[in-house]
């Protein structure tokens, strides 16, 4: 841990030295919340987001934030290694290509509805769920835009490694938005006009609304690993396309947008991990790097004091905007292809994903030492965005 801030209602820990300005305004509100339980977390990724920042870990009591999960509820990280040792560029590019037309990339999705009995049986009776189902399941095995990739990597085991970022698609957005509706409604009726300002508005936990965000969230969670699940496979696909005799270690997940049930300080309450993933002890996680930089396997050492947290990846320094206005996309490019890497940077728009616009992986890793140890380091060979 960096630093703690006692001037709020509840403790504020941080992972971080330095935190922007709206990112710290964020945390100040959430520390002042008043279900927020015993104190407020901060991972060395975190920038500003949506009521709570990116990177922030809150525990409650009785209630549930919608913003403290965020639009895409269940994206996550998930790795997978070969038994290759080697790989010759030139068959990398010919895997990325046949993943190209195999896997939907950006708004993309599938022409016809994917396999439903990849899904867990939806249980939920008037679920928000149901208005997007086909969408839902033409996007299953799709990519998505922003800061969701395909990577192929070089681990320092000597082994090749497949990872890749993505989460629930629109149907977690659409989940995230119909009850934070209803949470600004519910505040509105009841005079919280400050928590609608910080975008906090909650739910109870034994409301019926309450109760049905709470299992479209975990439906949502289960939508995002099998969405994972289906395109590691595709990948696979493409390897086998490419080359023969492959064998493949065991699955690696990790989420990082989703609430939970959990023992704490020797209460039950409810963690919301936005943009943080769960580091209890032995839990082998992921923490990704930017475009062109290294991304880490992780083992979780269970620290009471981050709610068994960690980062989920390196974090912003620039937003989208800043970073396409800032960057110089020339030296984006030469600093992958000086390390050989086939990438995405084509034009100017795409520097809102260049390594530039996000913090130094290594030094996140450093600051979360008491929080995960290293297993192994990957290095990127090729990357596909969205």
């Amino acid at each position: 841990m960096i630093q703690t801030i006692t001037a709020e209602k509840i403790p504020i820990k941080l992972w971080l030295s330095d935190v922007e300005e709206g990112a710290m305004r964020q945390i100040r509100n959430i520390a002042n919340f008043p279900f927020a339980f015993h104190h407020i977390a901060i991972m060395p990724d975190a920038h500003e987001g949506y009521g709570m920042p990116i990177g922030g870990v809150m525990a409650t009591r009785e209630v549930i934030v919608p913003n403290a999960v965020g639009v895409d509820i269940g994206c996550g990280v998930c790795a997978q290694k070969s038994s290759l040792t080697g790989i010759d560029r030139q068959i990398i590019k010919a895997i990325m290509s046949d993943i190209r037309t195999m896997i939907p990339l950006g708004f993309n999705k599938h022409k016809e509805r994917q396999n439903e009995h990849l899904l867990p049986k939806l249980e939920i009776k008037g679920a928000c769920i149901e208005k997007e189902w086909d969408n839902a399941l033409r996007s299953l095995g799709s990519l998505g835009g922003g800061n969701h990739f395909i990577e192929i990597q070089k681990g320092s085991d000597g082994h090749i490694w497949i990872m890749l970022h993505s989460g629930s698609r629109n149907l977690g957005k659409k989940t995230a938005d119909h009850y934070n509706r209803i949470a600004m409604n519910y505040a509105r009726a009841k005079g919280l006009g400050d928590l609608i300002r910080q975008e906090l508005s909650y739910l109870e936990l034994e409301s019926e609304a309450g109760e049905k965000y709470f299992a479209e969230m975990n439906f949502c969670v289960q939508y995002a690993l099998a969405n994972r699940r289906l395109m590691m496979e595709r990948i696979k696909e493409a390897f086998v396309n490419n080359i023969s005799n492959i064998k493949w270690e065991d699955f690696i997940n990790i989420a990082h947008n989703y609430a939970s049930q959990e023992l704490h300080f020797g209460h039950n309450v409810i963690v919301h991990r936005k943009g943080a993933t769960e580091a209890r002890a032995g839990q082998t996680g992921i923490i990704p790097g930017s475009q062109g930089t290294k991304s880490y396997i992780v083992e979780g050492l269970g620290n009471p004091e981050s709610f068994c947290s960690c980062s989920h990846g390196a974090g912003r320094k620039l937003g989208r905007k800043q970073a396409i206005r800032a960057l110089d996309l020339e030296g984006e490019i030469e600093k992958l292809d000086k390390k050989g890497i086939i990438h995405s940077i084509r034009t100017r728009d795409d520097l809102d994903e260049a390594s530039g616009a996000y913090k130094d992986i290594d030094e996140v890793i450093r600051n979360q030492e008491d929080l995960v140890q290293i297993k192994l380091a990957l290095s990127p060979l090729a990357v596909i965005k969205g």
